[in-house]
């Protein structure tokens, strides 16, 4: 060991992940890191660490370089042959067409590139907003921060929930358990502590899975809480060095990509079979052959969307972006799709409905009653009995109470200045406060405050010293303590739901002397905690127990028991303002809202019916009744009931399946590791960004920055419009491509000349194609979009009449524009390329014109054209670039086109507007009294 020392004297942190780590004690281990065990480490030396060894995060997989992804654009088997194609071209003399082709292939790369490059850097900014936080301690002052900014030395605080940000030496451990599966293989939870692992030779090559003085990255802490001090980060880590855990980074498309894509496959089938017959049908007529083959791959290009899955991503990953901006982060891209189709939204009430800043508004002991006043974190008010001001020196058990709130606590309530200015000249420094942890907690640490207020800043009660915890579980309710006071008295503190102390306290606190808990006081405090209740309390008991010895390491079955009961606190959580009417908005659009909650029964039931989340028909449900019910009658009573009340994280699982197996599309929230299970089982897993720890946020489809009830609802909305947009430009672009083959198809079979030449078809595919197509992408909702019953999971992307409007718009275009052709044709027979610039440009005008058809559902009428201010610009530049082709000189003999008068863009205005708008009043006449009253039954009531 003496030699091991020598060669890393004068060394922090030399080649670190090869430090025996296990082997040193905390002191040895933070001398080495240069580590403050108490205050953290500096802002300053952080910088100067963070400089020396980059950020704590696994290298991803190598991205594709940009000019890789621009040569991917021209991947393309249909490109392939245009290329091919224009070779011929060249070499046959057609240099002018052969240059044109060339230079609108290149374009539409461009475009492409654009649109993944886009894409790419959006889901990026989505993962890094989703990234792992870690909570440290820097100059003494406990901070939340993001993973990938710590540095060895770093002290870190773990708990329950949280996934280990970095490799740790662990200088504190309370019941602390890891699960490493992820690093070992393992699946039982590894116990956690600070002791050095032996020094016998060749106890530095224990197996990881042995070093229990070590927490390692990635793995999820499962129980307890402990502190740890970074030792290696990064690639350095245990869990950086497995090359196959670096890579794991998969881009997986969406169900609907997925259909898209195998439509495409179809697509490309039927357009080469389309193409084939327009080719042999032009030689038949007596066309050239080398024309019509260029006519059949240019027609080919055009119609097959090859740019659908690149537009579709885009599609989402705007529509995700837009989620963001509105505090919901998407970890995975196929709930997107999912979210358009949800039928109940399961939210939690503590910091979803509600604003999760629990203040304590009434006290109880002993038959007395108390009111405090104040609200929020502000230390501010004061502590009434009912009759008068409490003397709080004179009361021995609301001292107790007190000292039971403060101390069985792991919240801290610290304070900001921060400048408040006023008429923007005059500015004064005002205190804030806010809570770090548990707001119960921090609820109740407020009280305290104001009790030490109240009382002069007199000392209400000893100080102590925590000897042990025994921390919080759903399956005891409660959560206790050990203290030491100075004199060396050991007194055990808990609190929790005021029936799982009751069933352990053999004692009550009952005007000042310790009584035995008979059946009488019991139902007394019984019926005062449902009194509190009623006024939608949340109640919590407290309770303590003089220890006469006491060992580490016991069970709380062991320690918890013969209690003696103090009294209760009521609190309030008020529901988020904006909370009423989310609900209705949810309502409206056929979703059912469920509130799902620890509390008591008539504490969830009143919150639910001050939201307007419960009616006279719907049911409350307790846990306890819950249990008692069979799967299938549990499947019965869902419809019925809206608040599961007294709930534990096990039961929502089941809540979840029962409203799966009546056919409902479940979002479910969730912020502990238990609500793990429920959260993955739903169709949509929803976690709290704020309170949920990385175990469930990983769970989870959807995070809520804000852990706000309406952000679900808000992201609901951008998933139906998200949908609603793909199917608007797949709509768009699939009918303006039947539009373009049937000209051509038309007029083969009719034996009329060429329409339009190669170069004029891979023109219109990329004014048309492109911006327009994109702008759909970012289209508003429509007004009735939360009014509209939520969609059928299982619906085609083809379903509500998609179909049948792309086959008859398509038509109308193609037959409109070879009317046109027609008509310009048979008046100017000897100017072949007169007609076709009259095709060409009603083509492309139908096309620009039918894109505001696509944004609705029933007719261009619906909705104002020029809202999407995104869309008339791609309009605008679309049109700019036909007149250009249409009107500047040196281009006309590339493009085959020549000037049009006045009278000839009548014709092609009259022409290209006969879809849209022959299709606009059929929707307006479907939209009569007959027809509304059948669309109401897609309306929700």
């Amino acid at each position: 060991m003496r030699k091991e020392r020598s060669k890393h004297a004068g060394t922090r942190t030399p080649s670190r992940h090869q430090q025996k780590w296990h082997l040193l004690s905390v002191e040895e281990a933070a001398g080495r890191l240069g580590a403050d065990l108490t205050r953290g480490l500096q802002e300053a030396e952080v910088s100067k660490r963070q400089r020396k060894f980059g950020p704590n995060q696994l290298r991803e997989a190598g991205r594709i370089p940009w000019f890789l992804l621009f040569l991917q654009q021209f991947n393309d088997f249909m490109v392939g042959i245009l290329l091919v194609a224009t070779v011929i071209s060249f070499f046959l003399g057609e240099y002018l067409d052969a240059i044109t082709i060339v230079a609108i292939i290149m374009l539409n790369g461009v475009l492409g590139f654009i649109q993944e490059a886009r894409a790419e850097r959006s889901l990026q900014a989505l993962k890094e907003l989703a990234s792992p936080m870690a909570r440290v301690v820097r100059n003494g002052v406990q901070e939340l921060i993001p993973a990938s900014q710590l540095v060895p030395g770093d002290l870190v605080l773990l708990e329950a929930g949280d996934r280990v940000p970095a490799d740790l030496r662990i200088v504190s451990a309370n019941r602390l358990e890891v699960e490493e599966s992820a690093l070992t293989g393992e699946s039982l939870p590894v116990g956690k502590t600070a002791q050095a692992i032996g020094t016998k030779a060749g106890s530095a090559d224990i197996p990881l899975g042995d070093r229990k003085n070590l927490a390692f990255m990635g793995t999820l802490v499962v129980s307890g809480t402990g502190r740890g001090i970074v030792t290696t980060t990064g690639m350095e880590t245990e869990i950086g060095r497995i090359a196959h855990l670096i890579n794991d980074a998969q881009t997986t498309q969406t169900p609907l990509q997925i259909r898209l894509e195998q439509m495409g496959k179809v697509l490309v089938v039927v357009a080469l079979l389309l193409t084939v017959v327009v080719i042999v049908a032009g030689v038949w007529h007596g066309h050239d052959l080398l024309t019509m083959f260029l006519i059949g791959v240019s027609l080919a290009v055009a119609a097959i969307p090859e740019g659908l899955p690149a537009i579709v991503t885009v599609a989402l990953a705007l529509g995700v972006q837009r989620m963001v901006k509105r505090n919901a982060i998407v970890r995975k891209l196929p709930s997107v799709e999912t979210l358009g189709c949800a039928s109940v939204i399961c939210s939690d009430k503590t910091g979803t409905l509600t604003q999760n800043k629990m203040t304590v508004t009434h006290l109880w002991h002993g038959d007395k009653r108390f009111a405090v006043s104040g609200s929020g974190y502000e230390p501010t008010g004061e502590i009434r009995e009912q009759g008068g001001t409490v003397r709080l020196a004179g009361d021995g058990a609301l001292r107790q109470l007190l000292r039971i709130a403060e101390r069985c606590n792991n919240a801290r309530l610290i304070s900001d200045e921060q400048t408040e200015r006023k008429l923007l000249v005059l500015s004064r420094p005002v205190q804030t406060w806010r809570v770090l942890g548990d707001p119960t907690e921090g609820a109740l640490l407020v009280l305290a405050a104001k009790a030490q207020r109240s009382a002069g800043g007199v000392s209400l009660y000893p100080p102590g010293e925590r000897v042990d915890e025994l921390p919080f579980d759903a399956e005891r309710k409660m959560m206790s303590v050990v203290e030491r006071t100075a004199d060396g008295k050991l007194t055990l503190l808990s609190k929790g739901a005021v029936e799982a102390l009751l069933a352990r306290s053999s004692h009550i606190l009952w005007q000042g002397e310790v009584r035995r808990l008979s059946e009488t006081l019991r139902q007394r405090v019984l019926q005062e905690t449902e009194a509190m209740a009623k006024q939608a309390l949340r109640v919590l008991g407290f309770a303590y127990k003089p220890l006469s010895a006491y060992s580490q390491g016991l069970s709380a079955a062991r320690v918890e028991n013969g209690l003696v009961f103090v009294g209760m606190a009521g609190m309030i959580d008020p529901p988020r303002e904006e909370v009423a009417e989310a609900i209705a908005v949810c309502r409206r659009a056929g979703i059912k809202t469920v509130m799902i909650t620890g509390d008591h029964k008539i504490t969830a039931e009143a919150i639910a019916r001050k939201i307007g989340l419960m009616s006279a028909r719907e049911e409350v449900l307790e846990g306890r009744d819950l249990e008692q019910l069979s799967d299938e009658e549990l499947a019965a009573r869902v419809e019925r009931v809206v608040v599961y009340a007294r709930v534990s994280p096990e039961h929502k699982l089941r809540i979840v399946r029962a409203l799966q197996q009546r056919g409902h599309v479940v979002a479910m929230t969730g912020d502990g590791v238990n609500d793990a299970p429920a959260i993955k089982s739903a169709d949509i897993g929803v976690a709290m960004g704020q309170a949920g720890t990385d175990v469930t946020k990983e769970a989870a489809d959807l995070v809520l920055r804000d852990d706000n009830f309406s952000t679900i609802v808000a992201a609901v909305e951008e998933g139906r419009n998200i949908y609603d947009n793909i199917r608007k430009f797949i709509r768009y672009l699939l009918a303006s491509n039947v539009g373009e083959i049937l000209v051509m198809f038309f007029a083969m079979l009719l034996g009329m000349p060429l329409p339009l030449v190669p170069i004029q078809i891979l023109w219109v595919n990329l004014v048309t194609d492109g911006l327009p197509a994109m702008a759909l992408g970012v289209d508003q909702a429509e007004k009735d979009t939360m009014e509209q019953k939520p969609r059928d999971k299982h619906e085609p992307i083809f379903g509500r009449g998609l179909g049948w409007k792309i086959l008859s718009r398509g038509f109308l275009i193609g037959a409109c524009t070879l009317g046109a052709f027609w008509l310009t044709w048979r008046e100017h027979p000897a100017d072949l390329v007169y007609a076709q610039t009259v095709a060409f440009a009603t083509l492309v005008l139908a096309q620009l014109i039918h894109v505001f058809d696509c944004r609705s559902e029933r007719s261009v009428f619906h909705r104002n054209p020029l809202e999407n201010r995104y869309l008339v610009l791609a309009v605008l530049s679309s049109l700019l670039l036909v007149l250009f082709v249409i009107y500047v000189d040196f281009l006309q003999p590339i493009f085959k086109t020549t000037d049009l008068t006045l009278r000839d863009w009548s014709l092609v205005f009259v022409a290209a507007g006969i879809p849209t708008f022959v299709a606009g009043i059929g929707g307006v006449l479907r939209s009569g009294p007959a027809a509304a009253a059948a669309r109401e039954k897609q309306l929700v009531p």
